[in-house]
């Protein structure tokens, strides 16, 4: 049995202790009423609360048990209209290629979700592998567009923007042809086919696909995700987004080779065009790159500008 959610103070997950910092008094009252805040929805939704859930960038998140004695997940969230999206992407997929949301709770940003497994990213999978695995599970949670209560995203534009207006900022990080190609995918991907909108997750990487505990529908793949943000963009983008996260693997002579072959892979599995793809991962990295070096964190932002220059 997992031991019960702690009474005195709470021990946040590093990430979100950071964003905690951040926000003054503000997230010092967020984190002071989260014991007060479990033992509220313990009782709305009847869950007995357990230990907590590693990972996580702005919430508390908690395993917990119903009382018809089935395992579920708690989710405390920072103040964020984002929460909402979230939920309402959740709630429209039903378990398709999602974790199945139980409960919301606009008032306190919470939500009671389906008990998943571990991350992909815990897994000893080969690059290739998870993002077969990443490209599978997607082809199931995307969504059509219609009844969604935005428009398409302009994610290309608000790249280019972030991109030129970091670099000069960070008064040039890279080789200059870093900046120029991920200006000229940035321009050539503002142009959408209207038959490749879907709402997308928007941030698949493999910390973000959970192991089902047991075959259920909806989840083909043996995988569901967790953490949408659920807005309207082109398919390529979150497959671009899968390619972002393996710099340790494109290091060295046939980096971009390596990339490629990735990209054959993904456009296979979705049917998505793979110059797409790459253009895609390729601002991805780029933008990535230059946001995490904008708040001080320049080692890890290092290798997403070092292996962009390589793959040119």
């Amino acid at each position: 049995m997992d031991p019960p959610y702690p009474s005195g103070p709470i021990r946040l997950q590093p990430l979100t202790r950071a964003r905690v910092a951040s926000l003054g008094e503000v997230g010092r009252a967020w984190q002071a009423g989260l014991p007060a805040a479990v033992d509220a929805l313990a009782q709305q939704w009847s869950l007995t609360p357990g230990r907590p859930v590693p990972g996580g960038s702005s919430s508390d998140v908690v395993r917990a048990v119903a009382a018809d004695g089935a395992d579920a997940v708690l989710k405390l969230a920072l103040p964020d209209p984002a929460l909402a999206a979230q939920a309402a992407t959740l709630r429209r997929a039903d378990g398709h290629g999602y974790a199945r949301l139980l409960a919301h709770d606009p008032a306190r940003h919470a939500l009671l979700l389906e008990a998943l497994g571990p991350s992909l990213a815990q897994s000893a999978l080969p690059p290739a592998e998870q993002l077969r695995l990443l490209a599978d599970t997607l082809a199931e949670a995307w969504l059509p567009p219609a009844g969604h209560p935005d428009p398409p995203l302009d994610k290309a534009g608000g790249l280019h923007d972030l991109v030129a207006r970091l670099w000069v900022e960070q008064g040039a990080p890279a080789d200059e042809r870093v900046l120029t190609t991920a200006l000229d995918h940035a321009r050539r991907l503002a142009v959408v086919d209207p038959a490749e909108l879907v709402v997308v997750h928007g941030d698949p990487h493999p910390g973000n696909l959970l192991r089902v505990p047991r075959p259920r529908a909806g989840a083909a793949s043996g995988w569901c995700f967790v953490d949408p943000d659920g807005f309207v963009a082109d398919r390529a983008y979150d497959l671009g987004v899968a390619l972002r996260d393996w710099s340790a693997h494109l290091e060295g002579p046939g980096a971009r080779r390596r990339l490629e072959g990735w990209c054959t892979l993904l456009a296979e599995r979705s049917g998505v065009d793979a110059d797409r793809i790459w253009a895609w991962g390729f601002l991805e990295r780029v933008s990535t790159g230059l946001y995490v070096r904008s708040f001080g964190a320049e080692r890890a932002a290092a290798p997403f500008l070092r292996t962009a220059a390589l793959l040119l």
